[in-house]
């Protein structure tokens, strides 16, 4: 099934996928992706996580040293910050809003937490102050994105290094 470039066609598309696409009643997928200031002094932007079943978190970190971006940063991710009002928070606000989403979730069917970068787990994972609730599984999924379905999504909603719009993105392009 490929992404329809309408809007229109994405909501049916979008629809669908939330109604029929949970690939396993034994587990609910939820995609992970952050931003952050540089490969070398790696602080938190932003972080969203998607569900198949339709659950987000979004937060924008508002206390970041922006010296610490990166020149791809400074003009590729920070521009696209203040989309969503009201979630840019301090860090121990994230840890804090992102703790109580993530007791929210059933442990059944199984939550697998899905990203593309194994760097993403691992800053979650700084931000949460430690693992995953129990019950979680991780897993890496670079390899199970479907690239055209991605270039579908940026093409209709971009936002790409947009931490939100890459979760949907990866949610909907994952086989």
């Amino acid at each position: 099934m490929s992404l329809i470039k309408t809007k229109k066609g994405f909501q049916r598309f979008r629809f669908y996928w939330q109604a029929t696409m949970q690939r396993s009643p034994w587990k609910v997928r939820y995609f992970l992706d952050t931003e952050f200031t540089s490969f070398d002094d790696c602080q938190l932007i932003s972080l969203a996580i998607v569900g198949e079943d339709g659950r987000e978190f979004y937060a924008e970190c508002s206390d970041f040293d922006r010296a610490l971006c990166s020149d791809f940063v400074n003009a590729t991710v920070l521009p696209q910050l203040g989309q969503f009002p009201g979630r840019s928070i301090p860090f121990l606000q994230i840890r804090q809003e992102l703790g109580e989403w993530l007791s929210t979730i059933p442990k059944k069917p199984k939550p697998v937490l899905c990203a593309d970068f194994m760097g993403d787990l691992t800053l979650l994972n700084h931000v949460i102050g430690g693992k995953l609730p129990q019950g979680w599984k991780e897993d890496l999924v670079a390899q199970r994105i479907d690239q055209q379905r991605l270039a579908n999504y940026f093409a209709i909603h971009g936002g790409n290094h947009h931490a939100l719009h890459d979760a949907r993105a990866n949610a909907l392009a994952y086989r």
